[in-house]
């Protein structure tokens, strides 16, 4: 049955971890809850004595009760019983109580690492590994493998119980003890047995459930793509395809789990019947008491259902585990952008420099090669070339989102790689062909990178981009909501907003990627008046597709498969007749206030 996992292999940063790393890592966690589990352990270890006390308790009560039927015997019997088990109820509603705290504290750090962890992986990250898995990670498996300390704290209660019991019956009779342990270390056997298969299995089951997360998710994010095209029934036919996966291997678990309790069961049915046979001979030839006989009896269930709890506790011990290693994996997965300092910049000037830099997004496929740049501070760069030129990425580089393979990127004479990125971040503004906005108001989105901000600055911002007629376009002004993802706002005032944040941040580099590219003239036209206010002063780096963004540009570059193959202002590079003015004929020309006239007088 190993089709079932086709397709499920580890992410490319899992790792294997032993059982023994596995459980000192999630003893770590546990360490701040030790006083808690140190009285829910003694919690334990008194339910446990109570509990391996009352079929004592009875059993010497039933012979008691041969030569004494007075009701004042059988009252006193039922009050201490009573007490017993409401003791007994007592000390497990404590241990449950704090055990259930110190874990929920426990699975809330081990999720805020995660999520520290997935905050802090850089942006190839993201490109090669799904989001729904990762989700899957950080919520659900963190939440599974807390099942471990669970399972352990009940397994402490289980042994002490069959310790202080068995412990117990030796004393009373050697020969029925010894029937009763007799299958113990088979049961114990058959049930390790299971312990690969469990642990491959439950891993296999973890990774299809991250699968239909991250199927859903992509589905539900493309689904006006999705319509569009009229793609429904293959979205669907698709998710029929990976649920029928689900359920093959979640049922194949499901087999693996339950299978061990029959068996361990029809063990356990072995040895009580040959403990009621060998005990029934021993009470009719006189060796035992009837209430010794009716110990041994009723302790069985006592000690059996413990030790097939123990026993069937590694299987479900996997299930704790291999969670736990999902998650650790996401934690510890290495870093591919690594800062060898932490420089603050008192001023950022902008000004960035390209030494020699070599790139590819996949060492063996090149983007940049020995790629040299000098940006000045406060220039505004216009860099075109058709798709695959690598405009995108050396936005992305400056940006610090991706690591380079060699040379320097320098930032005011200073190497990227030693600087603090969250200063520096914080004096970068960005905004893409799609901006993404967080749902919520307008106004919270244009204040999300400047917190603090009042509301009058908030306003100045967004009049600065767009003027008032923008801002009174909106249902309820600045506080109308967005929706997820900006669903409720046109392409155009998503730019307006993206603008806007990036204004009130007031960043010393901006990155404008397509910024313009997907809006209509009358919008672009807003734009571009917002842009002359953000780009002032400013050092900018602009991938164009409109004429008006590349007309503004203090320099233009020109780039092919990664070189730089031509640079200057507009008129220079059209009258050169090189490759921008190609660039310009295809793509720009038609956006011309000269061809708009010409086409008007020819039509």
């Amino acid at each position: 049955m190993g089709f079932l996992f086709d397709g499920l292999d580890a992410e490319a940063y899992d790792r294997n971890y032993t059982d023994a790393d596995l459980v000192k890592r999630i003893l770590h966690y546990f360490r701040p809850q030790a006083g808690k589990m140190g009285i829910a352990a003694a919690m334990i270890s008194a339910a446990a004595l109570l509990e391996a006390g009352i079929p004592i308790f009875i059993s010497r009560s039933i012979d008691t009760l041969r030569d004494d039927t007075s009701l004042g015997r059988l009252a006193t019997t039922a009050l201490i019983l009573t007490i017993l088990a409401s003791c007994s109820w007592v000390f497990n509603l404590i241990r449950q109580t704090l055990a259930a705290q110190a874990v929920g504290d426990v699975v809330l750090k081990i999720r805020e690492d995660a999520c520290d962890s997935v905050l802090r992986r850089d942006m190839s990250f993201y490109d090669q590994f799904s989001s729904g898995k990762i989700v899957s990670r950080v919520t659900s498996d963190s939440a599974a493998f807390s099942q471990v300390m669970n399972l352990s704290m009940e397994l402490l209660s289980r042994l002490l119980l069959v310790t202080v019991l068995v412990g117990y019956l030796a004393t009373v009779s050697l020969k029925l003890t010894s029937i009763l342990l007799a299958l113990a270390p088979i049961i114990m056997g058959v049930a390790l047995a299971f312990r690969a298969i469990a642990r491959r299995t439950i891993t296999a089951s973890r990774r299809m459930n991250a699968e239909v997360s991250s199927h859903i998710q992509e589905t539900v994010s493309g689904i006006g793509v999705a319509k569009t095209f009229r793609q429904e029934a293959v979205i669907h036919a698709e998710f029929l395809g990976v649920n029928r996966q689900s359920l093959r291997v979640n049922r194949r678990t499901r087999y693996v789990f339950s299978s061990i309790f029959p068996i361990l069961n029809i063990l356990a049915g072995i040895g009580t019947a040959s403990l009621v046979y060998a005990g029934g001979i021993g009470v009719r030839e006189g060796e035992l008491t009837a209430g010794t006989w009716f110990l041994f009896i009723q302790g069985l269930q006592s000690i059996w259902f413990p030790l097939t709890s123990i026993a069937s506790f590694w299987s479900q011990f996997q299930l704790g585990l291999a969670a736990g290693e999902r998650v650790f994996g996401l934690i510890d997965a290495e870093p591919r952008v690594i800062q060898s300092d932490s420089q603050r910049l008192p001023q950022l000037r902008g000004e960035i420099r390209f030494s020699d830099v070599e790139f590819g997004y996949k060492p063996e496929e090149p983007v940049l090669q020995h790629f040299n740049l000098h940006i000045r501070a406060g220039e505004t760069l216009a860099l075109v070339g058709h798709t695959g030129s690598g405009k995108s990425s050396i936005a992305k580089l400056v940006a610090r989102f991706y690591e380079y393979q060699h040379g320097q990127i320098l930032i005011d004479g200073v190497d990227i790689r030693h600087l603090d990125l969250s200063d520096y971040r914080a004096r970068l503004g960005m905004v893409t062909q799609s901006p993404f906005l967080f749902d919520g108001t307008v106004r919270e989105n244009i204040r999300y990178g400047r917190p603090e901000a009042s509301d009058t600055e908030v306003v100045a911002a967004a009049r600065h981009i767009g003027g008032e007629a923008w801002i009174n376009a909106l249902p309820q002004g600045l506080d109308s909501p967005v929706g997820e993802r900006g669903a409720s706002l046109s392409m155009g005032q998503r730019q307006l907003v993206a603008l806007a944040r990036v204004l009130l941040q007031d960043p010393a580099i901006i990155i404008l990627d397509e910024a313009t590219a997907s809006v209509d003239p009358l919008t672009e036209t807003l734009i571009q008046e917002g842009l002359d206010t953000v780009l002032a002063g400013r050092t900018a780096i602009v991938i164009a597709h409109r004429l008006s963004t590349v007309r503004h540009a203090n320099r233009i570059i020109v780039l092919r498969k990664g070189q730089i193959i031509e640079e200057g202002h507009h008129q220079h590079l059209l009258a050169a007749g090189g490759h921008y003015a190609e660039l310009y004929n295809t793509y720009f020309r038609h956006q011309s206030l000269e061809y708009i006239e010409q086409a008007r007088k020819a039509a």
